[in-house]
């Protein structure tokens, strides 16, 4: 015998307010249309519902059976809107974010936790890349976000790319690193340390590469290279070695005391980090919340580093 799920739903709407007329407002229904629902499902299985002449009214034995039934797919139902509902408004969801290491380790995992303590229910998926991996990967429907820096997009490139923070490069060293004794040290008097090498493909490599050829260097003496955020301030706390990198990432650092930028003036990349995602990606709530979260988050981020530069890389 073949029952008709929405009269279920509507027996266990009654069952649980104790009256037809209770139970069609429950539901958003009329009385009149209620009761026929329930004639109908008495008449369908050949046996009463509900026990005569009580009020309110109670259910047989095999009236309460049919409303459990009724009332977990009530439930399912109402959960079902709670989800479409949530993801509409952007409370719930999936958001795949990918972005170049560093960035992600000193300053995007603080903002994701920072972002779901407002959303608690949406997901992040992170994962890493440079700018060539990111792009294929959006291309390709793997991440709806890429958080990166780049220079300028190829014409008809299929992405929108927005800027959220502009390039800025410094070198890092441990906090007690001999050249911070000098009053103003000089580009000549890095060549006499060695050096750690951004990880394979980052864009810090070639910046490393321009920067140590503008100070005359005719080699570079990598003594460390291939390592994470985490390794590579791990190694810095115990060498003399310097390093290249974002000075957000070293202000992100600053109140480990770990690592700190050289007051050197040397040459900026012609790009900034901002977020890049495909020009044609269907809107999605939850995408659209975290985006506008790390822009926020780096609008306020913004002339605090500014300030730092000038009180910690000149010195001013």
């Amino acid at each position: 015998m073949k029952i008709d799920e929405r009269h279920l739903v509507q027996l266990a709407a009654v069952v649980k307010t104790g009256g037809v007329t209770e139970g069609a407002a429950l539901l958003g229904l009329s009385q009149p249309a209620m009761s026929r629902t329930l004639s109908m499902l008495e008449a369908r299985i050949g046996e009463p519902l509900f026990i005569k002449g009580r009020r309110p009214l109670q259910p047989t034995p095999l009236g309460r059976a049919l409303a459990d039934h009724g009332q977990t797919m009530l439930s399912a139902s109402r959960k079902a809107s709670d989800v479409v509902e949530s993801f509409r408004v952007g409370k719930s969801g999936v958001v795949r974010v990918g972005g170049t290491p560093f960035f992600m380790d000193a300053l995007i995992a603080g903002m994701i936790a920072e972002f779901q303590n407002l959303y608690p229910d949406v997901r992040i998926d992170q994962t890493y890349g440079y700018f060539p991996d990111l792009r294929a990967a959006l291309h390709a429907d793997q991440i709806d976000l890429a958080i990166c820096p780049i220079d300028i997009l190829d014409e008809g490139s299929g992405l929108e790319f927005q800027q959220i923070l502009p390039g800025r490069n410094v070198v890092a060293c441990r906090m007690t690193h001999p050249l911070l004794l000098k009053r103003r040290p000089q580009p000549g008097h890095l060549l006499d340390f060695p050096w750690v090498s951004p990880p394979p493909g980052s864009p810090l490599l070639a910046d490393l590469r321009s920067m140590l050829l503008s100070f005359g260097a005719t080699e570079i003496k990598i003594r460390y290279s291939g390592g994470s955020l985490l390794s590579v301030v791990n190694y810095m706390k115990a060498a003399d070695a310097l390093t290249i990198m974002p000075h957000s990432v070293v202000f992100a650092l600053r109140n480990e005391k770990s690592i700190t930028a050289l007051p050197v003036n040397i040459p900026h990349p012609d790009r900034a980090l901002g977020l890049l995602k495909r020009a044609d990606a269907p809107r999605t709530p939850a995408i659209d919340h975290f985006a506008r979260h790390v822009r926020s988050s780096f609008e306020t981020l913004k002339h605090l580093i500014k300030r730092h530069e000038q009180a910690v890389v000149w010195g001013s």
